[in-house]
């Protein structure tokens, strides 16, 4: 699946809903359907800068394409985080650069969180095109 057809699946998803608590309890489900991050990865070097909520991200690059995994402290920063996975996890560092993240304005998101959990998700957002730039400019090397 592209990047483009996990973002419109997302925003098909949240088209159900028209009241911004369930969307906010969409989001808090998806936060607790994602796997549990390993304790191993809870690192200071895993955490995002910016959010204030503590979210640890971690990236694994596997046959050319990127595996984010990451878990928060909150539920629905959680649910942030695991929407942002399943639109980018799996792709290859140059797909993520270019993607135009345009779900998160469908949904209504930006619009409907607070000032520091906005900054939160653009933070990550941020963070997951370090580490996809990082893995191109790594796998350019080689």
């Amino acid at each position: 699946m592209t990047i483009n057809e996990a973002q419109d699946e997302v925003i098909e998803e949240f088209s159900d809903f028209t009241d911004w608590m369930d969307k906010y309890q969409l989001l808090i489900d998806l936060g607790n359907e994602q796997e549990p991050l390993d304790n191993k990865y809870k690192t200071e070097s895993n955490l995002i800068d910016g959010c204030q909520s503590r979210v640890w991200l971690q990236a694994d690059y596997v046959d050319g394409k990127i595996i984010f995994t990451a878990e928060s402290d909150a539920l629905i920063v959680k649910g942030i985080i695991a929407l942002l996975i399943r639109v980018l996890s799996g792709h290859t560092p140059q797909e993520i650069l270019a993607a135009d993240l345009y779900f998160i304005d469908k949904i209504g998101l930006k619009e409907h969180l607070s000032p520091t959990r906005s900054n939160g998700l653009l933070a990550m957002v941020k963070q997951i095109r370090m580490y996809a730039l990082a893995y191109k400019v790594k796998s350019e090397e080689q």
